[in-house]
């Protein structure tokens, strides 16, 4: 049947799917976006992004209106040849799988799929998902076929890495794989085939090496700091002219969505036996407490007030999901007279103060998140600073917690 769009993007408006959307569209496919959020909806059609996302705002001035078609309409999914489904991973507050959400969706858009639609997952699944949903919708008489091609970019750096970086395809068919091969070659020069199976692991797999260097590098800052030796003295003479190092990562809070979420799935896909990924969790997760109790040793919190610089889950992005400034937020309240929390980015925030009074008040800040805005602060010099990241010039930044 004649199809009037090449793909829809269900989810479309989302910190994945819109950069996705966007760089199909601008490689000259005709591309719709099924997204029940109406509020992103309306923003897109207004040529406005609901979130930044570096090299967008150019494409989607060009796209909406000619070759993009945004709305919360399912039947848009009927009327498109390919479908990329950009859906939240469906795990439960344990981090556990939950295959019946991911049922459940597909129950919900059953009678808008049509024979030979070609069916692309983007998010993260827990390992034998994809499988699992072929056979169930071919048990259905749904004669379409399945891909997984795992979303790999980082946020904010989504535009450009889509053209650059290779693609993970899979597919539970051969047809399956040829499509998505040949959809995703439009993006980027290299695409790279996996069984569904291997393409989920991989994801998972790449999360969780990638949570583990991070808490290497924590682990160690804590070790240096216990014993009063400064780290990134340690760190820069590792890595000078050391290739053997040169993938080290600074120590840093790491958190967002993603990370740590996808190390859990992983540790209950192997029947809870992951002990790296485990130690991994204690470590980043214990990073906040350890800054607090560092600070406590030397100072009467009780009495003071400590001021966090960013909120966000990383550097220049306006997104706070399981940022670990959150958790410091907490162990600060319990333990200081008051907390005070300031970010460049995340202007819809609430409970934000500005640099002002974060000067005035606060006898100690925290580096949360290195934004950019951030590098050249003019911190008075009363204010005792905690730089984790070792961003903040050094003669802003205590002696004590480098």
């Amino acid at each position: 049947m004649p199809f009037d769009f090449d793909l829809c993007v269900v989810g479309g408006c989302g910190r994945v799917g819109l950069p996705l959307a966007l760089c199909f569209a601008e490689a000259g496919l005709r591309v719709s976006v099924h997204d029940i959020n109406d509020k992103a909806v309306a923003q897109v059609n207004r040529k406005e992004l609901p979130f930044q996302e570096e090299g967008a705002q150019v494409v989607l001035d060009r796209v909406v209106g000619s070759n993009l078609t945004v709305a919360n309409e399912p039947e848009l999914i009927t009327r498109s040849a390919a479908v990329v489904v950009v859906i939240g991973t469906p795990v439960d507050e344990h981090l556990n799988p939950q295959f019946g959400r991911l049922t459940q969706f597909f129950d919900q858009l059953s009678d808008y799929l049509v024979d030979d639609h070609l069916i692309v997952l983007r998010s993260t699944l827990f390992p034998g998902s994809t499988d699992r949903l072929a056979r169930l919708l071919n048990q259905r008489d749904k004669r379409v076929h399945i891909s997984f091609c795992p979303e790999r970019i980082a946020e904010g750096k989504g535009m450009e890495e889509l053209r650059s970086l290779p693609q993970i395809i899979s597919g539970c068919t051969p047809i399956a794989e040829d499509r998505a091969g040949k959809l995703f070659s439009l993006l980027t020069p290299e695409v790279v085939p996996l069984t569904p199976f291997e393409a989920e692991l991989a994801k998972l797999f790449t999360n969780s090496w990638r949570y583990i260097q991070f808490a290497a590098a924590n682990q160690f800052y804590m070790m240096a700091q216990d014993f009063n030796a400064d780290f990134y003295r340690i760190y820069d003479a590792m890595r000078y002219r050391y290739p053997r190092t040169e993938g080290f990562p600074k120590a840093g809070f790491a958190a967002g969505p993603c990370l740590f979420k996808d190390t859990m799935q992983l540790a209950s896909f192997n029947n809870n036996n992951f002990m790296l990924g485990h130690s991994a969790m204690l470590i980043n997760e214990g990073l906040p407490n350890f800054v607090v109790d560092q600070l406590r040793r030397r100072r009467n919190l009780a009495e003071e007030t400590v001021g966090i610089l960013g909120m966000a889950f990383k550097a220049n992005v306006d997104d706070g999901r399981e940022s670990l400034s959150y958790k410091l937020r907490k162990v600060l309240q319990f333990e200081c007279r008051r907390v005070l929390c300031h970010d460049p980015v995340m202007t819809g925030e609430e409970n934000l103060v500005d640099l002002e009074q974060i000067y005035r008040d606060c006898q100690v800040l925290i580096l949360g998140t290195p934004h950019k805005e951030y590098r050249e602060l003019e911190i008075p010099p009363h204010i005792e600073v905690v730089d984790v990241w070792n961003f903040l010039p050094k003669e802003k930044v205590s002696e004590s917690t480098r």
